[in-house]
């Protein structure tokens, strides 16, 4: 199973509140705390360190 098929049960570490995919598709990203985190190698890293904040 591919991990974008998994969003709608990913969550913000941060925040706990849903996560989107990117258009770039190459990370996700909270709209509620505007926390992105990257994609690497298919692999959704979702730790708070490793988030940058984004507008």
């Amino acid at each position: 199973m591919d991990w974008k098929e998994l969003i709608d049960r990913l969550v913000c570490p941060a925040c706990r509140q849903p996560l989107a995919i990117k258009a770039s598709g190459d990370a996700l990203k909270c709209d509620a705390c505007k926390r992105v985190y990257p994609v690497r190698d298919d692999i959704p890293i979702l730790l708070i360190d490793q988030a940058t904040i984004e507008d």
